[in-house]
């Protein structure tokens, strides 16, 4: 395995020498790790590139820009995709960045993966900015859900957490996709000090315009590495400030892999369902031990812990002239090697060198 710094362009070799352990490994077909969890939801992230500077995820001046020969092509990534569903059990596949409609070819990329993984959900982590000139073409060609981030819809805070003021491009996006029928279409919000009494706001917003919204814990993933445990805002904190304008009933999470509690808001209703608000508490809730990911970066490299700097290459076996199984085995082996969690609770925890921006979410 090699360590790959912060959103550096990834330099493999050809071809890699020397493909991760098995050793220890039963007979299965599936991305097995040591701790007996399965990985079935690919995310594959597409660019380091995005149009918003979010302060939990990018720094100011952005990502250092990796070579347009060092990340996966369309043909690339649905090959990738094509042996995780196959090969590997993969049942679901989300496209990430940085921001992947920066990627001129998502509709290749969509369309790609579509013809290799017939019935497979696919989706996309957006920040709607240019969402709403691009849906269609996307929905052609076989996009199945779209998950927008929005972290407040005070226009000032937004601009000041995302250091770019595009709020109403954002919100066209999600109208837009919503129109094109991407429903449920969900949000996701990063509990933010700075944004706290606006949760309230927000949640109404997405109750009155059709979307099931989802508050995420900041985790230590910002590439200014500012985070600290006693700044972030937790899942109670965040349920008391909710607790002042809604009813919340608990229901808990239906699949045990879902990162999302959800809580049930009295008197309201999302597709004719009753709404719900969800909770990835990553930090004070850690739900590692349920974990169903692996993920793909930009230069394709199998990373198969967020918090874990460890990375497989295949972008080099890709095009080194490996066949299908070769590729399948050293994915295997990545993620046989998977570590059980994040370690937030160590007395030695150091963030991953990697930024969210730079992993891809």
């Amino acid at each position: 395995m090699t360590a790959v710094n912060l959103g550096l362009p990834f330099r493999a070799p050809a071809r890699p020498a020397e493909a991760p352990s098995l050793e220890g490994r039963p007979e299965h077909p599936g991305l097995l790790d040591r701790f007996g969890r399965v990985a079935r939801d690919l995310r594959v992230s597409v660019t380091e590139k995005c149009s918003l500077r979010c302060t939990y995820c990018m720094p100011a001046e952005g990502l250092p820009a990796i070579p347009r020969d060092d990340l996966l092509s369309a043909a690339e990534i649905a090959r990738l995709v094509g042996i995780g569903v196959r090969d590997l059990g993969v049942r679901e596949v989300r496209f990430t960045g940085g921001e992947p409609l920066m990627r001129a070819d998502l509709a290749e990329i969509i369309g790609r993966s579509a013809a290799v993984a017939p019935g497979v959900d696919l989706s996309i982590t957006t920040n709607g900015i240019g969402l709403d000139h691009r849906i269609h073409s996307l929905v052609e060609a076989g996009l199945t859900r779209v998950n927008v981030s929005l972290d407040t819809v005070d226009r000032e805070h937004f601009a000041r957490l995302t250091r770019r003021d595009r709020l109403p491009a954002v919100l066209a996006g999600i109208h837009a996709a919503h129109a094109a029928g991407m429903t449920p279409l969900k949000l996701n919000a990063v509990m933010m000090r700075d944004t706290l009494d606006d949760a309230p706001a927000l949640l109404a917003w997405a109750l009155e315009n059709g979307c099931r919204l989802r508050f995420i814990e900041q985790m230590p993933l910002d590439a200014d590495h500012n985070w600290m445990r006693e700044n972030m805002v937790s899942a109670e904190e965040l349920l008391a400030v909710l607790g002042q304008r809604f009813t919340l009933v608990e229901v808990g999470r239906d699949d045990p892999h879902a990162p999302a509690e959800e809580w049930r808001v009295e008197g309201w209703s999302v597709d004719g369902l009753p709404a719900t608000v969800g909770i990835i508490a990553s930090v004070t809730r850690s739900f590692c031990s349920a974990c169903d990911r692996t993920r793909i970066t930009a230069e394709g490299t199998v990373r198969s812990c967020l918090f874990g700097d460890d990375e497989t290459d295949l972008r080099g076996l890709l095009r080194g002239g490996a066949d299908d199984a070769e590729i399948a085995r050293w994915w295997r082996g990545a993620m046989w090697g998977k570590q059980s969690g994040h370690g937030m609770d160590a007395a030695g925890f150091a963030p991953p060198v990697r930024s969210m921006g730079a992993i891809g979410g």
